[in-house]
């Protein structure tokens, strides 16, 4: 097709359809979409059909109770995504941003380890300067990541420290040390440490813990007997047994004013562990992204002032 012919089909299409297909890439349902966009659901098959017919490519199939994308409609979501939001900052910039009428749906990914530190302070703060926001918090897919916040479904994302392509932007957020709890208060060094029987907690199946693979670029390994999903249930674990459980010092603080233990200073120097926060490079400037992510890193300093 010559650009004539691209620039007279552009002209007909419906740019609502690109509305409705970027709602449902995010929420992956055709019920879900519908509701968030204050349509019914056969509404949205027929945008999606009529989207499609436009197009000339298939871009969902059938996914469990669900929808996913083509491999086509992988490719054109970015550039949608970008698109939709340059169209919203430029209504923004002409009206003004007002977080309590325009922050709307925002969902944020984060490890559900990390999940208790920090949503209840964003929750709070959220409800206070952006009273209709809806928060969405949802478990941390790295290997979608990118995926996800190109698309949208995700706003933004909570993580240590990782690898990003060009696309992801990434500012540091929080800071913490690491410090070992235990059921009685003992003298802890690094000889008793490495003898003794650990417990430590993480939201994936397998792989290294955090605190194990700062451990191991040290030369050591230590004896994890218990493997557990949420820092609760290790503190519980701890406190009715002799195991040792080495995690971020702030949450350890939080948790020992309500189950006891007694939280020890690391025998080994270990390097800080490091939160940053995430989101794609098309929403650097648009204008309700940008209000988030400085809304979460004051709420971030608000959080190490606290603690001092």
């Amino acid at each position: 097709m010559n650009p004539v012919q691209d620039s007279a089909r552009l002209a007909r299409m419906d740019l609502n359809l690109f509305r409705v297909f970027d709602v449902v890439l995010r929420e992956r349902n055709l019920t879900r979409a519908a509701e968030v966009l204050f349509l019914s659901q056969s509404a949205v098959s027929h945008a999606l059909a009529r989207l499609r017919d436009q197009l000339g490519e298939p871009l969902f199939v059938r996914e469990g109770r669900g929808v996913a994308p083509t491999p086509f409609a992988e490719r054109l979501a970015p550039e949608i995504r970008e698109a939709l939001s340059l169209l919203e900052g430029a209504v923004h910039h002409t009206r003004g941003f007002d977080p309590r009428r325009d922050v709307g749906n925002f969902t944020v990914a984060m490890n559900d380890v990390l999940e208790p530190s920090i949503l209840p302070h964003l929750v709070s703060r959220l409800r206070e300067r952006a009273p209709e926001a809806r928060v969405t918090s949802v478990r941390l897919d790295r290997a979608r990541l990118e995926r996800d916040l190109a698309s949208g479904r995700l706003d933004l994302s909570i993580d240590v420290e990782q690898p990003t392509g060009a696309d992801l932007r990434h500012a540091p957020l929080l800071r913490d040390t690491f410090c070992v709890v235990s059921r009685r208060r003992r003298r802890l060094d690094v000889a008793a440490y490495m003898a003794a029987q650990h417990v430590t907690v993480s939201s994936r199946r397998t792989g290294l813990a955090v605190e194990d693979l700062v451990l191991s670029r040290l030369g050591y390994q230590r004896d994890v007997t218990v493997r557990c999903q949420h820092y609760e249930a290790a503190f519980h674990i701890v406190s009715g047994s002799d195991l040792l459980l080495t995690m971020p010092r702030r949450r350890a603080e939080a948790l020992h004013a309500l189950l006891g233990n007694h939280v020890l200073p690391m025998p080994l120097a270990l390097p800080p562990l490091e939160l940053h926060l995430y989101w794609h490079r098309q929403t650097d400037s648009e204008p309700r992204n940008r209000w988030l992510r400085e809304e979460l890193l004051s709420l971030a300093a608000a959080l190490v002032s606290g603690a001092r």
